[in-house]
């Protein structure tokens, strides 16, 4: 008999919050062993005898880390496009497993469930499969410790085979003298753990469920593979949202249940953690930095981050600290967290997104640019300088090509986007001063001065010219004379040409990688800009090439992510250089195939977006909270260190995604939860600058702030004005009146 294991790794966590979190839910927490209770199911349900490869249901916030989690064993993973409660994700699981063994058991079990003794599980489970092979469908039921009334009721019937009984009726969590009664005449507790056979299943849903049934089936046949998993059709989100106890169970005439007698807790709110985590003799458990005096009966749960914190003489609380958050609560009183958090993180993913853009609109009219046009301006030679130090101060020394051109687009930006201030000025200030400082005599652009102007590196790199391009593009468009401008980019573009072009397509870069992918994403990102300005045929023919490279070179379509280096032929590198995977990039392309989608309506271009915008997301560290610098090609951590760059271009692909797909309210609130990242890099004394790098310890490396951040600080800032924007022609369309949060 094959037994296929699968685990239900949905919801939110809020009743365990603030330790548990939307982004971080409390399956995936060690909230009583060393490991979470995620890996505890996995290990358990792979003991089983007859199992097969585990299948794990999860939303996309969580696929990154399923996958982290379970790194070390094979499982498959069905991402459900948005959360429909338990009976779609039951439904769609016995699709997936009836398309390879119609016949095959299913033993469905929460990702969230404490059970200590996983030798008693496992024979249960061969108990009830073996039930499940004769036509049933079987739940097992806790025999109670004591009344509760934080569980459902099971009220058993006559015995069926062995231990296994029918089901008289199920119970939804009652009253305490209801709970009382119940416990009194016998019944069990739901233990939500559900066995049967995948095709009794599907009859089932066929017959008391049809429109779930219907959209699960849908779901799994149009299933695509992405890097983090099989992401269910979008005819998932027409399944009716209910449980699969109210769409089955409590109707079908198969319900069985095996009452067990081993320890079990859904570990539903603190007073259940407390409950079954080791304590010490006045019965406290204590985890963090906290010093208890005369206390008893209490849990304490703090970050390592958070301040010392002193109990005396309190009994029978909670506190449970997460850096941000402080919960102190009675025991008695926690089954009411879940609507404490809910009104904490109440706010709506859009509306968080309008308040970060107010934030960053105001920081960057009144700070940023400011400070970068006064203090990052060098009177002396002009141009702008590499970095401000924390305290405010320019950090003297050699100017790369590069911050000129980003901060001349920087500032051509915030002109066109009507951000007072002499902005237009800034722009030429920068552009003139790569005129005058670097360009050569065969037309391209050099890379590095010394502070004087005098030249230090005269390589031209593909990079740099990308972004003189952009630069150029941008001041067309604030531009009295743009044909100038224009002029001055055909001419740039025809020495790239010249000079740079490789005979196997695309372009080769100077330096140590000649052949790579980033220097062209930029080309192509300027492309796109001049095809925005009006700039003609020539780059709309330029941006098509840059695209067909990376779909056809770049992306490697088995693992559907985007390499960095390539040999001449464009295959793939060789050695380190050719496992390298930067999620900040792969949302940079996911962007910028978006956005030529838009233009040609390119479905090849769109499903790469679609794809690398889930391969990026694979870098994300949600106990951060941010997107890490590296992984390698195998999707592991390779630095978890996190540059400030990758937050941003996260926020930007994810508004993209929440525009194509307005229906998922996922991207919004990943876009949300980006912009949350953003802001903490923000933070500093002085207003206007940033941190660049946050450490795998959760501190941010102490060093001046780098100019060119300013550039992706304001693509992020211009993505979020049209998400607005859009938003609100949207709200008027359907008339209704859009007001920006103030």
């Amino acid at each position: 008999m094959k037994v296929y294991p699968v685990v239900m790794c949905g919801g939110s966590g809020s009743r365990l919050w603030p330790a548990s979190r939307r982004d971080r839910p409390k399956q995936f927490l060690p909230l009583v062993e060393e490991r979470s209770t995620f890996e505890s199911t996995l290990a358990r349900l792979r003991n089983i005898v007859g199992a097969q490869r585990p299948l794990v249901i999860c939303g996309p916030a969580h696929a990154g880390w399923v996958r982290r989690m379970a790194a070390d064993q094979p499982v498959e993973i069905l991402i459900e496009p948005e959360p429909r409660d338990s009976a779609a994700a039951v439904a769609a699981a016995a699709a997936w497993v009836a398309t390879r063994d119609p016949e095959g058991v299913l033993a469905i079990s929460p990702a969230d469930h404490h059970i200590p003794d996983p030798d008693a599980f496992c024979r249960a489970i061969e108990i009830a499969a073996r039930a499940a092979e004769s036509g049933g469908v079987i739940t097992l039921g806790i025999r109670p410790s004591g009344p509760s009334s934080a569980y459902g009721y099971i009220a058993p019937g006559v015995g069926v085979a062995g231990d296994v009984r029918a089901v008289k009726r199920f119970i939804e969590k009652p009253p305490a003298k209801v709970a009382r009664a119940c416990v009194d005449a016998g019944h069990l507790w739901n233990s939500g753990n559900f066995i049967g056979r995948a095709d009794i299943l599907l009859k089932e849903f066929r017959t008391y469920a049809p429109a779930i049934l219907r959209a699960a089936e849908s779901a799994v046949a149009d299933s695509v593979e992405t890097p983090a998993g099989w992401r269910l059709g979008d005819a998932f989100l027409s399944a009716p949202k209910t449980s699969f106890d109210y769409a089955v169970m409590e109707k079908t005439g198969r319900a069985l249940v095996l009452p067990v007698g081993f320890r079990w807790s859904d570990l539903g709110a603190w007073d259940a953690v407390l409950a079954v985590s080791r304590k010490d003799s006045r019965g406290n458990a204590t985890k963090g930095p906290a010093r208890l005096v005369d206390t008893q009966r209490s849990l304490v749960r703090l970050s390592d981050d958070a301040p010392i914190v002193t109990l005396l003489g309190l009994s029978d609380i909670a506190v449970v600290g997460d850096g941000r958050n402080l919960l102190l609560c009675s025991l008695s009183a926690s089954q009411g967290v879940k609507s404490v958090a809910d009104e904490v993180v109440a706010a709506t993913p859009g509306e968080r997104l309008d308040a970060f853009c107010d934030e960053l609109d105001l920081w960057l009219r009144t700070a940023a640019l400011p400070l970068w046009w006064t203090v990052g301006a060098d009177p002396q030679d002009g141009g702008y300088v590499d970095m401000i130090d924390q305290s405010g101060r320019p950090v003297g020394g050699a100017k790369r090509a590069r911050v000129q051109a980003r901060q001349s687009f920087v500032y051509a930006e915030a002109a066109r986007l009507g951000l007072p201030g002499d902005w237009t000025e800034a722009a030429a200030w920068g552009l003139e001063y790569l005129r005058r400082r670097y360009s050569r005599a065969d037309g391209l652009y050099r890379t590095l001065v010394d502070a004087n102007g005098a030249p230090l590196n005269d390589h031209a790199y593909l990079y740099d010219q990308a972004f003189v391009l952009l630069a150029l593009a941008s001041a067309s468009r604030i531009s009295p004379e743009p044909r100038a401008a224009l002029r001055a980019a055909e001419d740039l573009l025809d020495g790239v040409v010249r000079h740079m072009a490789h005979p196997a397509g695309g372009f080769r870069e100077s330096g140590a990688h000649p052949f790579q992918a980033n220097a062209h994403m930029h080309l192509l990102e300027a492309a796109l800009a001049w095809i925005d300005a009006g700039g003609g045929e020539r780059w709309l023919t330029l941006a098509s090439e840059l695209v067909n490279l990376a779909l056809d070179r770049f992306i490697d379509h088995e693992g559907a992510f985007l390499r960095e280096f390539f040999k001449g032929d464009w295959s793939p590198a060789v050695g380190a250089d050719r496992g390298l995977v930067e999620p900040g990039h792969q949302l940079e392309w996911s962007w910028l195939l978006s956005r030529w989608d838009d233009l040609v309506g390119d479905s090849r271009a769109m499903a790469a977006s679609r794809a690398l915008y889930e391969a990026g997301r694979l870098g994300l560290d949600s106990s951060r909270g941010v997107l890490v610098d590296e992984l390698d090609d195998l999707r592991s951590i390779r630095s978890g260190r996190a540059r400030l760059w990758p937050q941003t271009e996260h926020l930007r692909a994810a508004l993209v995604m929440a525009r194509r797909a307005p229906h998922d309210p996922q991207h919004l609130a990943q876009a949300a939860d980006a912009a949350d990242a953003i802001r903490a890099y923000l933070d500093t004394p002085v207003r206007g600058l940033w941190r660049d790098k946050l450490l795998a310890d959760g501190r941010f490396v102490e060093e001046p702030a780098p100019a060119s951040s300013l550039y992706h600080i304001m693509g992020a800032f211009s993505a979020l004005t049209q998400w607005r924007s859009e938003r609100g022609r949207a709200l008027a369309q359907e008339g209704q009146v859009y007001r920006a949060a103030e």
